[in-house]
C-alpha cells in the first residue's frame, strides 16, 4: 500500500466521512418517503436497511486498508520517537535497569515452588 502524505490522508478521510453523511442522507429520504404512506411494498420497507448494508460494507472496506496504512505509519513514525528517547537516555539508566533485573530473578528464586 502506498504511503499518503498528511493531507492526502487527511482528505481521505473527509471523503469517508462525507460518504457516510451522503448514507446518512439517503436513508433519511428513504424514512421520509415511506412516512407519507404512498410506498407500502415490503421492498420500500427494507431500502433503508440495504442502503445502511451497503454503507457498512464500504466502511468495512475502506477502514481495513486505513487500518493498515495507519499501522504502517506509527511504525515508521514511531522509530523516530524510538531514536530519540534513545539519544535522551541516560548511559546509566542500563546500569540501573540492568540492577533492577538482577533484584527480579532473585526474587524469583527465591518463590517455592520454583
Amino acid at each position: 500500500m502506498a504511503a499518503l502524505d498528511s493531507t492526502q490522508k487527511a482528505g481521505v478521510y473527509e471523503t469517508l466521512s462525507s460518504l457516510n453523511m451522503a448514507f446518512a442522507g439517503i436513508v433519511q429520504h428513504l424514512q421520509t418517503l415511506q412516512q407519507t404512506g404512498l410506498f407500502q411494498s415490503k421492498a420500500a420497507k427494507l431500502f433503508p436497511s440495504f442502503a445502511l448494508e451497503l454503507q457498512a460494507e464500504f466502511n468495512q472496506e475502506f477502514l481495513e486498508h486505513l487500518h493498515q496504512l495507519e499501522l504502517d505509519d506509527w511504525g515508521r513514525y514511531g522509530k523516530a520517537q524510538q531514536r530519540w528517547e534513545k539519544y535522551l537516555r541516560d548511559p546509566d539508566d542500563v546500569l540501573l535497569q540492568a540492577e533492577e533485573r538482577k533484584k527480579q530473578l532473585a526474587k524469583q528464586r527465591k518463590k517455592p515452588g520454583r
